[in-house]
């Protein structure tokens, strides 16, 4: 299925893209992050599984278990504070 895949801040910044259409077989969003962690490089430091990152799936809170479906907007962003 062909997902659209956002990044958001400090993760934008260290992949370099704000954004991705890909193919995936992944059926949640935790593998879609695993797909995305096999990249290496910068995809591994980024995303990986020690970093505090939250995502959201069609502009709702998500986690590794929210399931996919085609043409799925997946957002990966650091935590954020307000004062």
């Amino acid at each position: 299925m062909q997902v659209y895949v956002r990044f958001f801040a400090a993760t934008r910044e260290a992949l370099g893209t704000e954004a991705l259409h890909i193919n995936t077989t992944a059926p949640t969003v935790g593998a879609l992050r695993d797909e995305l962690l096999a990249r290496g490089g910068a995809w591994a430091q980024a995303l990986g599984r020690g970093r505090a990152l939250r995502v959201a799936l069609d502009h709702r809170m998500a986690d590794d278990e929210t399931a996919l479906h085609e043409g799925a907007e997946v957002a990966f962003f650091p935590p954020v504070t307000g004062g």
